[in-house]
């Protein structure tokens, strides 16, 4: 599967139940995809047991931010395994809250989606999270997309 290209999205969501004024938690996602243009539906698989699984089993409302080809560095960090505190890791990124689900949408990415679960369905060590888009923002028309091809993230072209 890695000789299959794929587009790299941030995924994202406010845990409201962490302190006294929650946490923001993103996960980098490339198997990520459209299902269905009425309704509109996407899906993304995300590892079972991890922080976002986890979240997500409890918070239906949740937002992706679909990476523009200069947003590499963000990619990155949020895929890091052991990495530090997910609200170091929002520090020096610019976003806006959603003002459907609360979570944060990076700014400059090629488009956001604001979405909220309709299903889940386990699927070997990876839960795939079925959600209806809420809402659709594209904040930068700049740039190309940022992929993620034979273990890498790439440009196109």
């Amino acid at each position: 599967m890695s000789r299959l290209a794929g587009g790299v999205v941030l995924v994202t969501a406010h845990d409201e139940d962490a302190g006294p004024r929650g946490e923001d938690v993103g996960m980098t996602a490339t198997a990520f995809l459209s299902v269905s243009i009425d309704p509109p539906l996407i899906l993304v698989s995300v590892r079972n047991g991890s922080r976002m699984d986890d979240l997500l089993a409890e918070q239906p409302l949740w937002a992706v931010s679909v990476l523009s080809e200069s947003q590499r560095h963000i990619a990155g960090r949020f895929a890091m395994k052991g990495r530090i505190s997910d609200r170091l890791l929002f520090d020096d990124i610019p976003y806006k809250r959603g003002p459907v689900s609360g979570a944060p949408l990076v700014g400059g990415a090629l488009s956001t989606l604001e979405c909220r679960t309709e299903q889940r369905v386990e699927a070997g060590d990876h839960t795939l999270v079925i959600a209806r888009v809420l809402g659709v923002e594209l904040p930068s028309a700049e740039g190309g997309p940022l992929t993620y091809f034979r273990g890498r993230y790439r440009q196109l072209g």
